[in-house]
């Protein structure tokens, strides 16, 4: 009765409800989201490295780079790399589109970004507002005249003069909606651009030349209508929003961004990522992929909020930091691989008395020091393997939650937006992203994960033992029969 009720789970999960989330996993919309993104990583790591340098934490060496001005070069890289993560994110949504539609991608991706830019104000607030409120420092940030002799002084000025020199600076882009803040913009501005781009030239909307003009230029003459039509009507969005003193990434950051970041940034949000990994994988269906892409659309803001933070010095929950980002996914949810798996390698290596997890277990070491199980997921296996599913689920949900705690009451700082890759080794990502503590924090993740998964495991190798045994027995006793004849 408990197989049949097992086994009736099983073809619900992957008869019922595996069928939808997969057709929506592999819509053109999402798949252009998810390798769009891709091209956006080289920039998130070695914007990384030079926030890093950029922030050095020994204020005798810090001192000495802003000294020499090396401190603002690596900001100046961070900037134009990490810092404008939405550009690379709305160019390459669109070019994956479109790309995968089969026709000319780089004008789609190239509209894409006109259009990004088009829709938000090229303006910023004047750096004498923020004076009349912080003050004025000098270089070894020392305050010399407070804001509110700022105001004090300005007021002395003729109100013309005044309105001058407050006013906002235009004809500038502002880098707060080229980063995080405006990446659910550019998501929406990747997708649609990507779609409708595709669907005006499938229907033919083109200009087309003669044969005897030069391929490369026929091509830029097919993208003039569909991105004449698609950056004029951007325009006519910029003008309404304009009409409220407002522009559409302003208006989708407060929509839609600022509550999807707090959804995602809570502890409910934490324990529902860290359960739906492993979930998916126990069905065979890659969890990674699956929660990496719907999940990353929260996620990445997060992870660029804190990083500007913390290159502001100034990262701290009160100061508004995230608890859970793209690197509390990446280095804690799945550290090690899917279901945190380090606690079966360490059983497989020092306890294990069946050749099949011991086998498997110096085969899956040097994988999980790169954060990679499928050595145990496929051969252990994990995937469909009732005995193993509670420690499976369990361990990231632990995880999961202790690290949002640990880091809500302050015992470790919050992750510094600094984007270790993935495959980064345990307690080298956990410095990388949150300095030593993280990363005895981190250390202290694989202890819970080995003694959360030993109980069940030696359960499970012991039944392997058995089995081993058996067949041992089973083919001595065909042997000896076998001398017998």
């Amino acid at each position: 009765m408990e197989n049949t009720k097992k086994s009736g789970f099983g073809e619900f999960v992957n008869n019922k409800l595996m069928p939808p989330i997969m057709k929506f996993v592999n819509t053109k919309a999402i798949k252009a989201l998810q390798d769009g993104m891709i091209y956006s990583l080289p920039f998130i790591i070695i914007g990384s490295v030079f926030l890093i340098l950029s922030n050095i934490p020994i204020p005798s060496v810090a001192a000495w780079l802003t000294a020499t001005g090396w401190s603002a070069f690596f900001t100046q890289a961070y900037t134009a790399t990490f810092g404008v993560l939405s550009i690379w994110a709305v160019v390459g949504m669109a070019y994956v589109y479109v790309r995968n539609e089969g026709y000319e991608a780089l004008p789609a991706g190239l509209t894409s970004l006109a259009t990004f830019f088009l829709i938000q104000m090229m303006n910023i607030d004047n750096p004498i507002k923020g004076l009349m409120s912080s003050g004025v420092t000098n270089s070894a940030g020392k305050m010399v005249l407070t804001g509110k002799a700022v105001t004090a002084n300005i007021d002395k000025l003729p109100h013309a003069l005044q309105g001058v020199m407050t006013a906002p600076v235009t004809g500038v882009f502002n880098i707060t909606w080229l980063g995080g803040q405006g990446m659910v913009g550019a998501i929406i501005v990747g997708l649609l651009v990507g779609w409708s781009y595709s669907a005006m030239i499938r229907k033919g909307w083109k200009i087309t030349l003669p044969e005897q003009v030069p391929a490369s230029v026929a091509k830029q003459f097919t993208a003039m209508i569909p991105a004449g039509i698609i950056i004029t009507v951007a325009m006519f969005i910029f003008a309404i929003f304009s009409h409220f003193n407002t522009d559409l990434l302003q208006y989708v950051y407060n929509l839609l961004e600022l509550p999807m970041q707090g959804l995602s940034d809570s502890l409910g949000g934490a324990i529902v990522i860290g359960f739906a990994v492993s979930f998916f994988w126990f069905f065979g269906v890659h969890g990674g992929l699956i929660v990496g892409t719907i999940a990353g659309v929260f996620l990445m803001p997060n992870t660029a909020a804190n990083a500007a933070l913390y290159h502001a010095g100034k990262l701290s929950l009160a100061n508004g930091a995230h608890i859970v980002t793209n690197e509390f996914y990446n280095n804690f949810i799945n550290l090690t691989g899917s279901g945190i798996t380090i606690g079966l390698v360490i059983f497989a290596l020092f306890a294990a008395k069946s050749a099949q997890v011991k086998t498997l277990g110096k085969i899956e070491l040097v994988p999980a020091i790169f954060n990679i199980n499928e050595p145990f997921l496929f051969g252990l296996p994990l995937v469909m393997n009732p005995l193993l599913a509670i420690p499976f689920f369990l361990t990231p949900v632990v995880i999961a939650i202790s690290t949002y705690l640990v880091i809500y009451f302050g015992i470790v700082p919050p992750l510094n937006g600094v984007a270790a890759p993935w495959t980064t080794p345990a307690v080298v990502s956990g410095f990388l992203i949150g300095g030593w503590k993280m990363a005895i924090w981190q250390a202290c993740t694989l202890l819970i994960s080995t003694g959360i998964y030993f109980p069940f495991a030696k359960k499970y190798d012991a039944l392997l033992l058995k089995q081993e045994n058996a067949k041992e027995a089973a083919k001595a006793a065909d042997g000896e029969t076998v001398d017998a004849q």
